[in-house]
């Protein structure tokens, strides 16, 4: 049987009571495929037509569902550094988090898009100007084409926001904007920058606030220079809260740089959309991979979800900045490093984390056999297996299966677990959150070289060097390490260097492990009926949900069985939560007392990021859900000597000795699930054993 190496961590605990049967899973890529099922219910990788029907559509009319409910009006505020996006129909995506990318200062890969003799240079000049300041201009050598100019303007811009670049067709050159120098002397170089890059995102309905400033005649000096050098494009105000005051700046409606021509203005409200078919390969690996090769930023690319890296997978995306054209003359490009691009196409919006029905999983289970041999021989066996195999469906299928968060929501085959990463910056403790991050496996293999040379060494700048080119976060962590320092401060620099939806995996990943064993603890002590003190369905609905539909049993729903296990929900820790009022409520406050959390508000300030928490149905019932049986062709086996076809051969699998290859039968399963809803699991429950 074969096992993810932390598949032990995940509770065993199940529903059904059929015996199930040996297998394994993922000894090829294509025996796993994952297709997102997108919001009309269809598959992403068969509605070329739909998509292109849905998209003439959406060119004249909102889509249902970004419409705001009125009944249930909300408003979130998210924060990057100083500024702010306010958003009137939050969505909670299948993460239980607000999930807005606001671009980080490392987020560019400047090395790809100069090429890293050029982009050293370029480092090696900023450190000059920081020691000593000067008219000097370094110029970054000449782009023909027009994209690509626009492109290295953007990335030079936003990495180093105290540079002016200019163009002196074709050459680009840069020197120290005056206008940051200035300002730079009134506030602290942090807020600096962060104002440039506040200027240059230009993102509309924000605004960015400056730190607490209660000299007046300072103050003064500030707005002046702001209304001077910025006053077409901002207007500021000063704000006084509970005896502090500060400046806030916010965009004008109609505002803009004084730079941006008519065509960066048009390119800049482009949103194409593809569907992405990636093997073998982390989405956000694939996200950065694509942006570097673009020019964009990670954060300009949206999905619904993140899929399997063990497997091919089917998705929806959009990017922003980058037209249809643009983005068929890199498929070639991004073939090679195994991304096909189909279904390109223009749309009016970016996607939402969370706006899916779920994933459509195409699955194959190798080298069956029962968990027993001691019954039955021969031809005995495929029968007993058909037996084993339709009990286990069928009882699946009517009853579900617990619905843990499987293995890879922790980071498969990891030394240091994803969760712990998590809890380190739950403590707000970010030195130690970097260092079990760059926790290296016990291999000699490029990327664990790299880690434990940082680990031994603290040098960030050597340690990048040895770091492969596809580990974007590992070389976004390094870089910033390198500029910022490994102290407190230079770790949290190296976080904010990562667009959000990587930042907040962490946390989610400890919340998310305190859930697994919740769930194991109440079937354990409570047993599999709805109990008082339970959360469930207000009404019904799948997924995650929000606190307006959450409902406590009573005592008397309890004795009359209003409730099945089927509607309790157990809350992911969070802020916004409200916990079980029965013995788990207890449980929930110990475990988290346990870890050091029983203060935490679930934000880290520092980094931006807040955990409202959700609620999660503890059983998952899978759909449209059938399987076949079939017997294994010869060298499709998934252990040692698979080429060998001898009706006499014994064979090795995870050290155990499996008489007559030829008996080994292979099950295929088709199913689907609800986003945030994990294959692996489904399998463990109808196997009884971690696949």
């Amino acid at each position: 049987m074969k096992q993810d190496s932390d598949a032990v961590n995940v509770p065993a605990c199940f529903i059904s009571n059929h015996e199930g049967f040996l297998g394994s899973i993922k000894n090829f890529i294509k025996d796993f495929v994952v297709t997102e099922i997108d919001i009309t219910g269809q598959r992403v990788n068969t509605a070329a037509a739909a998509a292109a029907a849905a998209a003439a559509a959406a060119a004249t009319q909102t889509p249902d569902w970004a419409s705001s409910d009125k009944n249930n009006e909300s408003s979130a505020e998210c924060k990057w550094n100083n500024y702010s996006v306010v958003s009137q129909d939050t969505d909670f995506s299948a993460d239980c988090g607000l999930d807005v990318t606001i671009p980080s200062p490392g987020s560019f890969d400047l090395s790809v898009i100069l090429g890293q003799p050029v982009s050293e240079e370029l480092e090696q000049f900023v450190l000059t100007l920081k020691e000593k300041p000067t008219k000097q201009e370094l110029s970054l050598g000449s782009f023909a084409d027009k994209h690509h100019r626009a492109n290295v303007h953007r990335a030079v811009r936003h990495r180093f926001p105290f540079l002016m670049t200019v163009t002196i067709q074709p050459e680009i050159r840069v020197r120290e904007d005056p206008d940051y120098r200035e300002l730079s002397q009134l506030v602290t170089e942090d807020e600096a920058e962060d104002f440039f890059r506040f200027i240059d995102a230009k993102v509309r309905g924000s605004s960015y606030m400056f730190g607490p400033d209660n000299d007046k005649e300072h103050r003064t000096a500030v707005h002046h220079f702001l209304s001077r050098r910025f006053g077409k494009l901002v207007e500021t105000k000063s704000f006084t809260d509970q005896g502090t005051t500060a400046i806030s700046v916010r965009l004008r409606e109609q505002g803009r740089p004084k730079k941006r021509t008519a065509e960066e203005r048009k390119e800049e409200e482009v949103y194409t959309a593809f569907t992405l078919r990636k093997e073998n390969l982390e989405t956000l690996e694939a996200i950065s991979y694509m942006a570097a090769a673009l020019g964009v930023l990670p954060s300009d690319f949206t999905y619904a979800g993140i899929k399997d890296k063990r497997a091919i997978t089917y998705q929806s995306m959009v990017v922003k900045k980058v037209s249809t054209q643009r983005l068929k003359e890199k498929t070639a490009e991004f073939e090679k490093r195994g991304m096909r691009l189909s279904q390109i196409r223009s749309v009016s919006e970016p996607l939402r984390l969370g706006r899916l029905q779920g994933n459509h999983f195409d699955l194959v289970v190798r080298d069956l056999r029962p968990h027993s041999d001691a019954h039955s021989s021969g031809a005995d066996k495929h029968t007993r297996l058909a037996a084993l195999v339709k009990e286990a469906v069928e009882n699946v299928k009517a009853r579900g299966f617990v619905n843990y968060y499987g293995p890879q929501r922790f980071g498969n085959a990891q030394s240091i677990q994803s969760d712990c990463v998590g809890l380190a910056l739950l403590k707000e403790d970010m030195v130690s959150a970097v260092r079990l991050f760059f926790t290296p496996e016990d291999s000699n293999d490029p990327q664990s070289h790299a880690k434990r040379h940082f680990l031994q060494t603290d040098n960030a700048k050597e340690s990048l060097a040895l770091m492969p080119l596809s580990k974007a976060r590992e070389r976004l962590m390094l870089r910033a390490l390198n500029r910022y320092g490994t102290g407190p401060d230079g770790c949290t620099q190296a976080w904010l260097s990562l667009p959000h939806s990587m930042r907040v995996f962490y946390p989610h990943a400890y919340c998310s492990r305190v859930w697994n064993e919740a769930v194991a603890h109440r079937l354990t002590t409570l047993g599999h009926s709805a109990r008082q003190g339970d959360l469930v369905w207000m009404k019904e609905g799948t997924g995650e949900t929000s606190s307006a539909q959450i409902h406590v049993v009573t005592d008397q729903e309890e004795q009359e069985e209003v409730y099945t296990l089927g509607h309790v929900l157990l809350p992911m820790p969070g802020n916004t939560v409200k916990y079980p009022e029965n013995a788990m409520g207890t449980w929930f406050q110990e475990r988290l007392a346990r870890d050091g959390l029983d203060a935490c508000r679930f934000r880290v300030s520092n980094l931006k990021l807040n955990l409202p928490g959700c609620y999660r149905p503890l059983l998952a019932l899978p759909r449209n859900l059938s399987y076949q049986l079939q017997r294994a062709a010869c060298g499709e086996g998934g252990g040692e000597g698979t080429g060998n076809c001898s009706r006499n051969s014994d064979r090795q699998l995870n050290g155990t000795t499996v008489e007559g290859y030829q008996d080994l039968l292979t099950l295929t399963l088709n199913l689907d699930l609800d986003s945030s809803c994990y294959a692996t699991i489904c399998l463990r429950e109808i196997m009884k054993c971690d696949p």
